[in-house]
């Protein structure tokens, strides 16, 4: 990985202001949101069979492993692969088309942020060279690496590319992100998360008319 960035004294003090951001609105989301991801536990389990969570290795901060976990929305014989591998259309369920539509999939991932595994915007976290070595080594390679923060529930490169699988060009953007991180950064991806899930709803919408 390349040490050879460093962060500006105003990003340093953002840095700290961020994660104490996280603290506080995970924890306030999580008490929202306790009862309702409760029921789609329940009803995760009830519909399908295996658990309701789905937990995978991720890397996180300086490529350190740490547990993913999400509600499950495809079929326990889903291959362990990378998303642009995956073909999802044979492997989601019916009830995980839409909680991944509207990212409820996400919403464990609250209890991540509040304990400082992850950060509600960073680059997403990606799995180990064996399942994603491409992207992986692109962020090593690419100066910042995505791997100097912790990995967000959604971040720029999310926001630019939706399902883009390309690693080169993933990576080029999680380091913008890096480079250019601030509030106004932070908030930019926040909105545009919702932008896109907004426009995904609005897609499968009319798909159905």
């Amino acid at each position: 990985m390349n040490g050879e960035f460093r962060f500006k004294k105003r990003q340093i003090f953002y840095l700290g202001v961020k994660r104490f951001l996280d603290i506080l609105l995970s924890f306030i989301l999580l008490l929202i949101a306790a009862l309702p991801m409760l029921v789609v536990a329940i009803i995760t389990r009830i519909a399908m069979k295996g658990p309701a969570l789905f937990k995978q290795t991720r890397l996180g901060k300086n490529e350190k492993p740490f547990t993913l976990v999400k509600f499950r929305s495809m079929r326990m014989d889903a291959p362990q692969v990378p998303p642009d591998q995956l073909d999802t259309r044979t492997y989601i369920t019916k009830g995980g088309r839409f909680i991944r539509a509207t990212s409820i999939d996400e919403l464990p991932q609250l209890w991540l942020i509040f304990i400082g595994k992850m950060s509600f915007i960073g680059p997403r976290p990606c799995q180990d060279k064996e399942h994603e070595g491409d992207l992986v080594v692109e962020r090593e390679t690419t100066d910042p690496s995505a791997f100097v923060v912790r990995p967000g529930l959604s971040g720029l490169a999310q926001v630019r590319m939706h399902r883009d699988h390309d690693p080169k060009q993933k990576a080029e953007l999680d380091s913008e992100y890096v480079r250019r991180i601030s509030l106004w950064m932070d908030c930019r991806c926040f909105v545009g998360t919702f932008k896109v899930i907004f426009h995904i709803s609005n897609k499968k919408k009319e798909k159905k008319q």
